[in-house]
């Protein structure tokens, strides 16, 4: 088995790309400091896989801890690299810490990815690297624009180190654009654990329904969009997880067509926030408690995705619609409470 480095591995797409690797094949490692996830995710890959996956305690920040988890694995394959800060709103807030988090984390990585000679790397990118465009959807040409978030800054500047890296040796890579991943495992085993107050939509509305929060509120009723409040490409997490998979088997069958790949991974349809919370409350019976609130800085006004090269050349497909995503998204959030599941961060 082709032995698979997935950096934040605990983390909301990195479990579920796990499970997805084990049922096809790969032996995986995990580097996961849980500043932002569970341990307690890896539980529930193993009620799923029957794996028991290892994973390092190691602030990629730290090049001396990265580079020992490096030595002590010298046949890893393929490095998938998840691990970074990811809320636009505490990115507007903190820039300074996803600048220095989100970029020496990925240096660090590509560093020891370079001294090991390791030749597959699938970096975690996202829509957010095309600013708020002039037209949708976008496809993987569409140009970028300015960064609406320093989150999204980071990762138009993490695109850019992986191919000018890539580029200097005979590492092959694939650069994945989320749209906007939400649901769960089928199984709930495993699902979305927000650390604190969610910045997501979906587990600010299971956690809304559920009572863990009060009240919901909608960032900004005043778009020009259909219902005037933002539109978004909502994607299940368990089919952004099998594109890594396949993502891999692309590099590793040598179909790249150059040394750094992009797609973009979305559903190809552009739902509102309203739309989704309508979707919510006829799967799950609740009505949500909900108001209108300002605009939230850092916020595109509408995006959704072109996915023809991602199906065509990746093979790849959703599966899941929007009301399986809020169906699995809320059997998640009532199995953490039914079992009464207390997640722990270890910071």
């Amino acid at each position: 088995m082709k032995k698979i480095l997935v950096t934040g591995g605990c983390g909301y797409i990195g479990s579920h790309t796990i499970v997805d690797l084990i049922e096809n094949g790969f032996d995986v490692i995990s580097i996961d400091n849980n500043s932002r996830s569970s341990k307690d995710i890896l539980t529930g890959i193993k009620n799923i896989t029957g794996v028991t996956v290892k994973n390092y305690l190691v602030n990629l920040c730290n090049f001396d801890d990265t580079h020992a988890v490096f030595q002590e694995h010298p046949d890893i394959t393929g490095i998938i690299h998840f691990a970074a800060y990811k809320a636009v709103g505490e990115s507007v807030e903190k820039p300074l810490m996803y600048f220095e988090n989100n970029n020496q984390s990925l240096i660090n990585v590509l560093k020891c990815a370079e001294e090991f000679s390791i030749p597959y790397f699938v970096f975690s990118s996202s829509c957010t690297v095309y600013g708020n465009p002039e037209h949708v959807p976008v496809t993987e040409s569409t140009p970028w624009l300015q960064a609406q978030s320093p989150y999204g800054y980071t990762k138009q500047m993490g695109e850019e180190m992986v191919k000018f890296t890539i580029g200097s040796n005979t590492m092959k890579s694939v650069l994945l654009r989320y749209f906007n991943p939400v649901g769960a495992h089928p199984s709930i085993q495993i699902g979305e654990v927000p650390i604190g107050k969610p910045a997501n939509l979906v587990p600010a509305i299971t956690q809304t329904a559920i009572g863990k929060l009060p009240e919901m509120k909608v960032h900004g009723g005043d778009y020009p969009t259909r219902d005037g409040s933002c539109v978004r490409d909502y994607i299940h997490v368990s089919d952004i997880a099998h594109a890594h998979t396949l993502a891999l088997h692309y590099l590793i069958e040598g179909k790249n067509e150059t040394a750094a790949d992009v797609f973009n991974l979305g559903s190809g349809n552009g739902y509102t926030v309203l739309e989704v919370i309508n979707a919510f409350e006829s799967v799950s019976g609740r009505k949500l408690n909900y108001s209108i609130g300002p605009r939230r800085a850092g916020d595109v006004i509408a995006i959704f995705a072109n996915n023809d090269k991602a199906r065509k050349q990746l093979n790849w497909s959703c599966q899941y619609s929007l009301e399986e995503m809020m169906r699995t998204a809320w059997d998640w959030e009532l199995k953490m409470k039914n079992d009464n599941i207390k997640f722990t961060n270890l910071n």
